[in-house]
């Protein structure tokens, strides 16, 4: 478990209370973003709970899969997904910290935990796709090692893909 003297990064149930709060502002923040950028205005609260109650989390089960949660002095500020592709391919989804908790270190010992955890599963290698608009994930990917790919999916708003052997 990588951790700091503010920072613990830890594996949690997609479901769990912490988990649940994350993803629903992970979701709002880069709907909103998209929605801005392309329509000039924000995600609609109906568009945005039904994507919200669709998300199961089953692809962030064991033994394929996990979801980490980030704790900034106890607090949870940020998720991971990780899950297996194929036996040596990990992808690494759902990264995200909440604006307050960012420049504080938090990001890339959530990717190391990622990482970690991939390795853990068995991965060689790990995958992401962004979006352009998301410039902070894409310097971020960079700077920890991650180079630009091939698409590995042909998921609708990913605009840039990235990988990074283990």
């Amino acid at each position: 478990m990588p951790a700091s003297d503010s920072w613990t990064v830890a594996p949690a149930d997609f479901d769990s209370p912490a988990a649940a709060v994350l993803w629903r502002a992970y979701y709002t923040e880069v709907s909103d973003r998209w929605y801005q950028l392309h329509e000039g205005r924000a995600t609609d609260p109906g568009e945005l709970e039904r994507e919200i109650a669709a998300a199961t989390g089953a692809e962030f089960v064991s033994p394929r899969g996990v979801l980490l949660v980030a704790r900034y002095r106890g607090e949870p500020v940020g998720t991971a997904g990780v899950r297996l592709l194929d036996e040596v391919t990990a992808e690494l989804s759902r990264m995200f910290l909440l604006a307050g908790a960012r420049g504080k270190g938090g990001a890339a010992l959530l990717v190391a935990a990622a990482e970690h955890h991939a390795r853990t599963l068995g991965a060689e290698k790990i995958v992401l796709d962004t979006r352009l608009d998301l410039v902070e994930a894409r310097a971020l990917y960079a700077r920890l090692g991650y180079e630009e790919s091939t698409p590995h999916n042909d998921e609708m708003y990913a605009e840039c893909w990235y990988r990074k052997a283990l």
